[in-house]
Formats: structure tokens, sequence, C-alpha cells
């Protein structure tokens, strides 16, 4: 036992001795081995991600931004004696450095914040301003997102590289609740030829049979929202809100909660509803006045 120990202390001196004096092959030994390491684990979270279907792309890309903030610690301990040498040096440009690092420094803060508060992570759907996409990767200086049209609820195919420094200045939404079922809305214009509200009952009836077939997935849906957001805001029959613009035009606004693949279909079978009923009463209306035209 003792021979061990003794063999251990002396194979440990020897690689000691051998890294303080040939830092450049040992710093290329420790990359090289680093990167190996982190590529099969990477390798192994795939195929297993693969294979059991599960969204893995947060843990994988955790494990990533770790090894590589690990393997930078590494290689500073094991050139710290020059970088505090170097650091000695250059204390006079600091100030300089720090100006013109500074957008770099604000993504660096930016990534420490996220790392504290997760707003979000990768596979969300985010808003930024007027941004909106699915986060596909996050490093410590920027946000990769996949964008997302907040008309038709489809991927542009457009890849959008946001600073970290934007976490902390700019209000980020997440939307990653509402990424299967949204809150939709659209507007219907018309010329006040009719009364509207005539054809509400029927018009609301039409629009109930359209949302049918998924009311009950929307009922769960809608109570796990809810329980994660602690607090009642949706309401999954459809809402229909009549009124007038500032051009005395007739407003006619739905309100869905839906799913977003059927988003786009359900307005239009709406739409055609209701300009069906509409203009069967202005057909209506105008028959009624030629016949009152004829008794007089």
């Amino acid at each position: 036992m003792a021979d061990v120990s003794i063999d251990f202390q002396m194979w440990w001196q020897y690689g000691v001795d051998f890294v303080q004096t040939h830092k450049l092959p040992a710093s290329a030994i420790v990359v090289v081995l680093f990167l190996a390491l982190k590529r099969l684990i990477l390798r192994v979270l795939k195929k297993r991600s693969k294979r059991t279907g599960e969204d893995r792309r947060h843990s994988i890309n955790i494990i990533e931004q770790l090894g590589n903030a690990i393997l930078l610690i590494l290689l500073m301990m094991l050139w710290a004696s020059e970088i505090q040498s170097l650091a000695i040096s250059i204390a006079a440009f600091m100030v300089a450095i720090v100006l013109a690092t500074r957008e770099f420094i604000q993504c660096f803060m930016g990534f420490i914040y996220y790392l504290g508060a997760r707003p979000f992570r990768v596979g969300d759907w985010i808003q930024m301003n007027s941004i909106q996409g699915e986060v596909v990767e996050m490093d410590w200086a920027k946000t990769a997102l996949l964008e997302v049209d907040p008309e038709s609820y489809n991927y542009t195919g457009k890849h959008l590289y946001i600073p970290n420094s934007q976490l902390v200045t700019q209000t980020v939404r997440n939307l990653n609740f509402l990424r299967r079922y949204t809150l939709h809305s659209f507007t219907l214009v018309l010329e006040p030829e009719a009364n509207p509200y005539a054809l509400l009952a029927q018009f609301r009836q039409k629009t109930l049979s359209h949302c049918e077939h998924f009311r009950d997935v929307a009922d769960r849906y809608k109570s796990l929202i809810e329980r994660h957001m602690d607090a009642e805001f949706i309401d999954i029959d459809p809402d229909i809100a009549i009124e007038t613009n500032q051009f005395a035009k007739l407003k006619v606004t739905v309100s869905l909660f839906c799913p977003i693949e059927e988003a786009h279909s359900l307005q239009q079978k709406i739409s055609e509803d209701w300009m069906a009923l509409w203009h069967e009463a202005i057909a209506l209306n105008e028959s009624r006045r030629g016949k009152s035209r004829i008794e007089d």
C-alpha cells in the first residue's frame, strides 16, 4: 500500500513538473482530451434524445456552455503566472480595454442574468420587442432565434442573432405556453347595410360548431396555462364583439382560443360564415324595400 502511494506521488509530481515546464504541450493535451470528452457526452445525449423522443436541446446547450467555461478556467489556472504578469504589464491600458470591450462585457452580464433568472430555455418561443421566434441556441455572447411569423405562426426560415445585453435592457416575453394554442383575433370591417345584432346568435352558433372538435383539449390546455400563470384569463368559447370605427364602418371582431395550426383555416371558415349571413341579410332588406315600393 505504501509502495502504491509512493508511486502515485512520484507520477503526480512528474505530471506537475511536466505541466509547469512544458505548458504549451500540456495545454494542447488538456484541450484535446477535454473536447473529446465533451463531444462524447453530447453524442450520448443526442442519441438518447433521438431514442426516447425527448427534447434535450436545453440540456445539451447548458452542458456545452459549461464545458467551454470549465475548459477556459483550466487554461487560466495553467497559465496563471503568465496571465498575472500580463495583467500587471497592461494595467495602464485597462480602462481603454474595458471601453473597447464594453459590449462584450454587457453580453456576458446578460448571460449571467439569464443563468440566474432563467426567463426561458432552449426550445421556448419568446418575443423581444417586435421579434418573435424559437430559441435554438444560446452562448455567453448571443441568443439565436428561429423567427416565427406572428400572423401565421409559421417559421419564416430566418435565423436571428440577438446580443445577450438586450436580455437586461429589453422586455422578454415567454410565449412557450401559447406555442400549441393561441389567443387568435381577427376583425371584419363592413358597411352598415344591415343589423349585425340580428345575426349574432346564428353566427355564434356557427362559430362554436367550428371549435367543437378541439374544445376538450383546449379546456385542458387552458387549465394548464392558468395553473402555471396563477391567474384565470382565458375563455375557450369564441368571443364576438361588434362596434364601429372612426369612419362609421361596422367592425366585427372574433377572438378564439384555438390550435396554432388551425388559426388561419378557422379564420377563413368563420369569415365565410359571417359574409354569407351578412349578404343574406342585405338581400332580404333589399327584397323588403322592393315590396314596400310596389305596395306604395
